[in-house]
């Protein structure tokens, strides 16, 4: 294994993961990965999602094959491999020894806002979807093999503030800041999971981060939708205590 610094971001989804992604792959000296387990977790859960079979048909469907690749070669031989995880793909059978070779950050959000996203994206969702007890769990697992917290990072702060996040989280994960992860040109990427048609339309007409949304008003949600964001905001504020 080289000695470049892997970073292992957790995101649930319907965050600004996909953009964080952006922003890291326009540095002269970064590789990227998009969402490495997404076709073993489809192969493992049985679900229907979006361009399912495309998906399956992109990446290897072992966990073992996706997590011995983490720990091999970086993309291009660059010093710094980003790695955007969904800690929802992360299932209970799958191992993490992986990810020991990585510095883990946490990226969150408001767990009814991604409730109020998702919902427009897929008609049905349930509380491990979301990924947010599971991002906890890996949260306090990062934290006890640290003995400290990893860095976590708020996507609305990221887009209320991109310079001053961005380096501060840069600065957590050992590397410098660049002016380059403030913006990138727009389009798709070769970089990007063959679904990205299915999700990623705001990211491809992107140019940068911001500015946030209007968020002064809570979301509609449904009572379903409401009970599951109630379930998960322990986790999410457990998380939002230790953001940068």
């Amino acid at each position: 294994m080289s000695d470049a610094i892997r970073i292992c971001m957790w995101s649930g989804p319907r965050n600004i993961s996909t953009a964080m992604m952006r922003s890291f792959e326009n540095r002269p000296d970064a590789a990227v990965s998009d969402e490495p387990f997404y076709a073993a977790y489809l192969a493992a859960t049985g679900l229907d999602h979006p361009m399912r079979d495309e998906v399956l048909a992109s990446q290897p469907t072992d966990w073992r094959a996706v997590a011995d690749s983490l720990v091999g070669p970086v993309p291009g031989a660059r010093p710094v491999w980003y790695q955007k995880h969904m800690t929802h793909h992360m299932l209970d059978g799958f191992g993490l020894d992986w990810s020991r070779s990585c510095r883990q950050a946490f990226l969150i959000r408001d767990p009814a806002r991604v409730l109020a996203s998702y919902v427009v994206k897929r008609g049905e969702v349930s509380l491990a979807e979301i990924g947010v007890e599971r991002q906890r769990e890996l949260f306090e697992r990062e934290a006890d093999r640290l003995g400290a917290a990893p860095p976590v990072i708020e996507g609305r702060d990221v887009l209320a503030d991109a310079r001053g996040k961005l380096s501060a989280l840069c600065a957590a994960v050992g590397i410098p800041f660049d002016d380059a992860m403030l913006a990138w040109p727009p389009g798709p990427r070769a970089s990007d999971g063959v679904w990205a048609p299915a999700w990623y339309d705001a990211v491809e007409r992107s140019t940068g981060f911001g500015p946030p949304p209007d968020e002064t008003a809570p979301p509609a949600l449904s009572d379903d939708l409401r009970r599951i964001a109630d379930a998960a905001r322990p986790h999410y504020e457990r998380l939002a205590a230790f953001k940068l």
